[in-house]
């Protein structure tokens, strides 16, 4: 055991022998490497300082390698626009119609940004370069300008607008097939370009101007020269009738194939661009509507007491087409106002014209029918005021800017407006209608005075001047009943002045027939005999007769003598006068005479006629008789 033990010490012992040794050599190496690591260091310093100028010589040469790359790649962008023009400049010179629009188009977008690359360089050398594209894109634009108007002149043949109007249909507008390509063509043309010209219009705008414009003028021309046939009369003399003219088919033709133009450039143009473009477009139609109505003008001047009422048409028809057009458009409202004005102020004049025409007829005359026959005056003047009424929209306006009661003629002259209508203003309500009224009132009291006047200077017969009159008022009365005047003046609550009139009339005549009747009055004494009872149908005439005197009966044969030559004068009078009398005035003056004269007649013929003693000598009418004699007279 102890032998055992003994190798084991000897063993570990040898071990840590080892291990000792070991350690000095790991001593002994660890000097010897942190000697070599202090010269390696000492090197590193060494080589630092001789080679960091150079590291920084390096470093300077990369930053001006990496410098000179980005210059040239620079340079290569800046001559990249110059690559494929010679490509650009052969598809613009062939033109769209032999490359196609949509390639024409591209081809000109890839030129104008070349061009736009080019002055963004700003370099010197690219002058020429960009000269020459913008030379190339100038000719591309006028190619398609060309290929523009081109589009718009298949297009572009006159139409008869009539023939819409009668079958109702809508008016032509461009081929919607073709409204892509145009539009497109426009948004190349005006793009970029400088304005010049009428109100900012661009090249392809004033091409759609003329071109359009052109188109709807010449539409439209043979209805303007169609309105101013249509409203020549063969007889001065005649009232103009209304819708005669055609001037509203032309208004119609110029709403229908003014809206479907709008349409058109609405579809075609930017926003912006839509007014002025349209306003232009339909400067030369509207300018040969003015003109027409100009023309309209002066034939109504030369008879604007018949044909005033063609002028009352136009200006209804033309308001109301301006007003429709602007509410379709926003547009046209002051240039066909403008274009309607000549004749609206004509319009305005002949108001007071229509009331000098009667002062000035009636102060002419020397003298009226011996019969009393009404005169046509008469007629014409209501027959105008008849027609008159057929118009009361646009009269409503012209007498709201005149105002009540100022109907002269200076007044109407003077009273010229340049404000624009609107629906409101042109809506004839009761305002509208009373003035109206009240025009027609003054103007029938008018023609009643001065025929009145007339008779006072003229005739010293009243009978004549009360046939006369009673003649010329059922006349009137006659057409106020049959026209639209009386629907007027119910509606507002006008007074109808011509009962007093023919009351009045009535009563001149029947001053002539006071003589007869005065003839037919006698005195009754109460204290004379005893007085017959009150209510009594039983009068002893013989009686009454034998009362009297000599003198009294003489008296009373007077009165029946008296009574027969005035009564026989003024029946064979009357019967004269009733060829000429209105059938209505005939009948009422009858009835007149009847109840004025048969009561008193037969009072004087019950209480005196035994003063004859039935031989008919004074005594020539009985009460049957007389009765048969009054009612022939209807």
């Amino acid at each position: 055991m102890v032998g055992t033990r003994n190798i084991v010490f000897a063993e570990e012992s040898a071990e840590v022998e080892l291990l000792r040794a070991q350690a000095e050599k790991q001593k002994d190496f660890n000097k010897r490497l942190l000697v070599t690591l202090g010269r390696v260091s000492e090197l590193g310093n060494s080589l630092k300082l001789e080679l960091g100028p150079v590291y920084n010589d390096t470093q300077s040469l990369q930053t001006v390698t990496d410098n000179a790359g980005r210059l040239l790649n620079e340079l290569q962008k800046q001559t990249r626009p110059l690559e494929g023009k010679a490509d650009e400049e052969r598809t613009i010179r062939d033109g769209p119609a032999a490359v196609g629009v949509q390639n024409y188009l591209a081809s000109l977008k890839r030129a104008e940004d070349k061009l736009s690359n080019l002055k963004s360089t700003n370099f010197r050398v690219n002058q020429e370069a960009m000269s020459e594209l913008g030379n190339l894109l100038n000719y591309g634009r006028q190619q398609l300008q060309t290929l523009f108007a081109s589009l718009l002149q298949e297009d572009a043949l006159a139409i008869e607008p009539l023939q819409f109007i009668t079958k109702q249909l809508s008016f032509p507008g461009i081929p919607q097939s073709k409204i892509p390509e145009l539009a497109a063509l426009d948004g190349f043309i005006s793009a970029n370009q400088p304005r010049t010209g009428y109100q900012d219009g661009t090249p392809s705008a004033r091409v759609y101007a003329d071109v359009r414009g052109l188109y709807l003028s010449s539409s439209l021309q043979n209805l303007a020269t169609a309105s101013i046939s249509t409203s020549r009369k063969k007889s001065l003399d005649t009232i103009y009738r209304q819708g005669t003219s055609g001037i509203g088919t032309y208004a119609n033709a110029i709403e229908g194939i003014f809206l479907a133009e709008w349409r058109n450039i609405t579809l075609i143009f930017a926003r912006d661009n839509w007014s002025a473009i349209f306003e232009h477009t339909t400067r030369l139609a509207i300018g040969e509507f003015s003109k027409t109505l100009r023309e309209l003008g002066v034939q109504i001047k030369s008879s604007i007491t018949t044909d005033c009422f063609l002028a009352y048409e136009i200006v209804g028809i033309a308001t109301l087409l301006a007003i429709r057009i602007d509410s379709q458009t926003g547009q046209l409202k002051q240039q066909l106002v403008d274009a309607v004005k000549p004749v609206r102020d004509t319009a305005k004049a002949s108001i007071g014209e229509l009331l000098d025409d009667i002062r000035r007829r009636m102060g002419a005359m020397i003298s009226i029918p011996n019969d009393g026959a009404a005169l046509p005056i008469t007629t014409e003047v209501m027959s105008r005021l008849q027609t008159l009424v057929l118009y009361p929209q646009p009269l409503s306006s012209i007498l709201t800017s005149l105002g009540d009661g100022n109907w002269s003629s200076s007044a109407s002259a003077n009273g010229s407006t340049t404000s624009l209508p609107s629906t409101k203003s042109f809506d004839v309500g009761a305002d509208g209608n009373q003035l109206l009224a009240h025009y027609v009132s003054d103007s029938i009291e008018m023609l009643l005075s001065n025929l009145e006047s007339l008779a006072k200077r003229l005739v010293r017969s009243k009978a004549v001047h009360g046939v006369f009159m009673a003649n010329n008022v059922a006349i009137v009365d006659r057409m106020i009943r049959s026209s639209d005047i009386q629907a007027l003046f119910n509606s507002t609550n006008t007074a109808n002045k011509v009962e007093s009139w023919r009351k009045k009339a009535t009563g001149t005549y029947l001053d002539a027939w006071r003589e007869p009747c005065a003839a037919l009055m006698d005195v009754q004494y109460t204290n004379r005999g005893a007085r017959p009872p009150s209510g009594s149908n039983a009068i002893d005439s013989a009686a009454i007769v034998k009362s009297l005197n000599s003198k009294d009966k003489d008296a009373l044969k007077e009165k029946f003598k008296s009574f027969n030559l005035s009564f026989d004068a003024l029946s064979a009078k009357h019967k004269e006068m009733s060829q000429s009398m209105e059938r209505e005035v005939r009948s009422q003056l009858a009835r007149d005479i009847q109840a004025m004269i048969e009561p008193l007649y037969a009072r004087f013929w019950d209480r005196y006629h035994e003063v004859d003693k039935g031989r008919g000598k004074y005594v020539r009418y009985d009460k049957g008789s007389l009765s048969a004699q009054l009612s022939s007279m209807g």
